[in-house]
């Protein structure tokens, strides 16, 4: 008889998300009548641009849903190129960009080109809890290092000197980051690379939230080279969860691999959101995406300091996506159970940090302004009126 005894070794290693018992929760109470303030999840509240919606129903009215090529089709492989080229002055010829169910997809194919059983991936701590996990699902072993405030939860050529062995291959890095929202600038990221290129690694750089910086110049870290590998989404900026689109930037010969595995593990990306994607390109759809920007960054800006004036601890300026990591300690020291109450007490739904790691996390919880800034308000009196007093 078949039962858990039969499921892979390797599940052990994958663990849920934390915040999924809080999103259950949230839900019940949604249908007792409650009213849950929903700061727990990454995903904004706008809808995909206009332009964006019109593309993907004239897709459908055309008949666009058979399959296409495994890597995406060439008009969507040459707008992301024309896109690098446009906003960031980056030529990347298209044969190097490889279109993938969402960004999950895009992490799965060149973790799956790049990694053998044992290999090392250096990872910060806090990240994105995907990212490890995937490393643990092709039976490599990813390196949780601890990332401080004062380096803004980035790491460093001091940190991957430390970590480095002969066992170490990757290096995963975002840029803005899932939970802090902090960013690397240029010089940081050309000293990263630096060293990595010294050891023949390789250097995997997140930049899923690109777009969404409030402070600075925009860039890429293809700027620094054609060894550099990039994973992006049509989800964030560009408005596109459900629509499960992203891409890789890949060097030129790694492509042919990750057609090949592509062709086998996916076939190709939904034919309705690449044709819809297109659309993301325009002036049209440009505008009302640089208009959201806007909008969250002035729900950054208000909460920011509300949260401080209640006590959290926020050390590193979240210069991107739309998170904020917030100290709790002064708090608890079990953010997950704090969470819980918050939840059960307010109806403000929040993340725990040990979603994201280890380092420091049972005192960390990450707040997402992905809700107006009139109910971020009244979020925010709910647990004024909760929390204890300073």
């Amino acid at each position: 008889m078949l039962n858990q005894a039969n499921i892979a070794a390797r599940m052990a290693a994958i663990q849920p998300f934390h915040v999924m018992a809080i999103l259950a929760r949230a839900r019940q109470l949604q249908e007792q009548g409650r009213d849950i303030f929903h700061l727990e999840v990454g995903e904004p509240d706008f809808p995909t641009p206009q332009p964006i919606i019109e593309a993907g129903l004239q897709a459908l009215q055309n008949g666009q849903t058979r399959y296409t090529p495994a890597c995406g089709i060439p008009a969507l492989r040459a707008s992301i190129a024309q896109y690098y080229q446009e906003r960031f002055g980056i030529k990347v010829d298209p044969k190097r960009i490889i279109v993938t169910p969402g960004a999950s997809g895009a992490l799965q194919l060149v973790l799956s080109v790049l990694l053998n059983p044992q290999d090392e991936v250096l990872i910060p701590d806090p990240a994105y809890p995907c990212n490890r996990h995937f490393v643990r699902l092709f039976e490599a072993n990813p390196i949780s290092i601890p990332a401080y405030a004062a380096t803004n939860y980035q790491l460093t050529v001091a940190d991957i000197e430390q970590y480095w062995t002969d066992k170490t291959k990757m290096v995963m890095l975002a840029t803005p980051s899932n939970p802090t929202g902090t960013t690397l600038n240029p010089t940081e990221l050309k000293a990263l690379h630096n060293v990595v290129k010294a050891r023949n690694g390789v250097l995997l750089v997140d930049e899923i939230y690109q777009g969404l910086v409030y402070e600075g110049e925009e860039h890429s870290a293809l700027a620094l080279g054609e060894d550099v590998w990039v994973i992006n989404s049509f989800s964030k900026y560009f408005g596109m969860t459900g629509w499960r689109l992203g891409w890789i930037v890949a060097p030129e010969w790694a492509v042919e691999a990750l057609e090949r595995l592509a062709q086998n593990v996916f076939l190709c990306p939904s034919t309705p959101a690449q044709y819809a994607a297109l659309a993301a390109f325009t002036p049209d759809a440009r505008a009302i995406m640089e208009a959201n920007k806007q909008i969250l960054k002035a729900r950054r800006d208000y909460l920011l300091p509300a949260l401080r004036e209640l006590g959290f601890v926020i050390n590193s300026q979240p210069a991107g996506a739309f998170y904020i990591y917030a100290d709790a300690s002064h708090f608890t020291q079990d953010a997950q159970e704090l969470c819980l109450q918050l939840l059960e007490q307010t109806g403000v739904a929040l993340t725990p940090g040990i979603d994201f790691g280890e380092f420091e996390a049972n005192t960390k919880i990450r707040f997402a302004y992905t809700t107006g800034i009139e109910r971020l308000e009244k979020a925010v009196t709910l647990l004024k009126n909760y929390l204890p007093r300073s």
